[in-house]
């Protein structure tokens, strides 16, 4: 197939770069792994033949996320909410009400970010290669140790250009075939700098996607090499058994790369899922992050000031406050007298309002503290319930005053953003099972 025209929209400043390909009856978003150029990987034989095949059977979207390829490249390393914006973007520019989805490796990661946000949008979602979490921890044995991440990174910047050793792990079966090296050793340098590939390699290592798993609600398909060296079969079945609605199915293949090998198959597997996929159920659960705040000694204030101050006072916070979160894109729930309840569809945008508060606040002679934390929430008409808002209430009332603490689902799901955070102890709550890490804003 001749390569398409690439395309261009924004999220938010940020051009990306997208191409259109096919007619067929269900629109299918192709989220790429790592490194990426849309107009270079139509010169691969094999990648060709899969996109092509993609293509035959579906409307097939594909795009560079931002910071790679043809997108715009200086944005630093892209926090996982910023990518998930690059599928809204895309969807809004082809029209594109709900697709089926499929992700590579991390493109698999901002895919079920988008699933889980955007329940009502996702039809269905495969996942090649995909991981949970990169990093080991002690309760994941799964991930890899931070020395042999080390290594591994100096590898990867030492050898930008001529990537044999890095490639090798993930197409085993081409690491001897010369052209094959040549070609994504081009592929690569056209898709970013080594200093962007360092950037991005670190953020996907310190990303933790369990705590997301369980509200993706579409019909999911994790498809699985049984050799690939980059991501083990374990991993795989950890994040099947993660998702409510997954089946895992195990190839017979060591590649990680998908256009490696038997592409045929590989394309008819995606396809067969996004096409034979039923609806899900209507449903008003949603991952979402929760900001709640108060505001320090409310009651001695207002005693102090006198109820028409205090409410001339008060009319002013809920003002900036709902100033605050329309600037981050926020839902403001409701006021609550001497706070609020606010949602965001990513983390780094709630921490950053509360922030914002604050200084409002400050400007006001209030000094008020703020918990944060993401989970699946449900939607109550205009209200909103669940055990992510009894959490996040549950931060707020052991936060003190003129603080920011969130919980450590935030802070991982931030990497990237710039934001710092300091540890702010552990907790139990009351009603919620297990302990609670908190981290303070800095």
């Amino acid at each position: 197939m001749e390569k398409p025209r690439t395309r261009f929209t924004t999220a938010g400043d940020v051009a990306i770069a997208y191409q259109v390909v096919g007619d067929g009856p269900v629109d299918l978003i192709y989220a790429s792994g790592w490194l990426h150029n849309i107009d270079l990987v139509w010169e691969h034989p094999g990648y060709n033949r899969f996109l092509s095949n993609l293509a035959e059977e579906c409307r097939l979207i594909l795009f560079d996320k931002r910071g790679t390829g043809m997108s715009d490249r200086d944005v630093g390393a892209p926090t996982l909410e910023e990518r998930t914006d690059d599928i809204r973007a895309v969807m809004e520019a082809v029209g594109s009400e709900k697709a089926a989805i499929f992700g590579v490796s991390e493109g698999a990661n901002m895919s079920t970010m988008f699933a889980a946000i955007y329940p009502e949008r996702v039809s269905s979602l495969t996942l090649v290669g995909c991981y949970a979490c990169r990093k080991w921890k002690p309760d994941w044995p799964y991930g890899m140790r931070q020395a042999d991440f080390e290594k591994m990174m100096k590898i990867l910047e030492e050898s930008w250009g001529d990537l044999g050793e890095f490639l090798a792990m993930r197409m085993p079966s081409v690491a001897h075939d010369p052209a094959e090296i040549a070609f994504h050793n081009r592929l690569f340098l056209h898709s970013g700098s080594p200093r962007t590939a360092a950037k991005i390699t670190r953020l996907n290592y310190e990303l933790d996607m369990r705590p997301i798993l369980p509200s993706i609600q579409a019909p999911t398909l994790v498809l699985q090499s049984r050799g690939d060296r980059s991501v083990s079969t374990e991993e795989a079945e950890q994040l099947a058994k993660s998702i409510p609605n997954a089946n895992l199915k195990v190839l017979d293949r060591e590649d990680h790369l998908p256009w490696i090998g038997d592409v045929d198959m590989m394309a008819k597997y995606i396809t067969d899922f996004a096409l034979s996929s039923s609806e899900p159920r209507p449903s008003d659960r949603v991952l979402a992050t929760i900001l709640i705040s108060d505001i320090e000694g409310s009651t001695e204030a207002a005693a102090k000031m006198g109820d028409a101050r205090w409410r001339e006072v008060i009319d002013a916070h809920d003002a900036a406050a709902a100033r605050a979160v329309t600037r981050y894109g926020g839902t403001l729930v409701k006021t609550m007298g001497d706070g609020i309840l606010a949602t965001f569809s990513g983390p780094s945008r709630a921490v950053e309002c509360a922030c914002e508060l604050q200084r409002e606040a400050a400007h006001l002679g209030l000094s008020v503290r703020a918990g944060v934390h993401s989970g699946e929430c449900e939607l109550r008409g205009d209200d909103i319930s669940g055990i992510a808002v009894n959490v996040a209430a549950r931060i707020l009332d052991v936060t003190p005053g003129g603080a920011c603490h969130v919980s450590s689902t935030v802070r991982d799901l931030t990497t990237g953003s710039g934001l710092e955070f300091a540890p702010a102890g552990t907790h139990e709550f009351k009603g919620v099972p297990g302990t609670w890490d908190l981290h303070a804003t800095v």
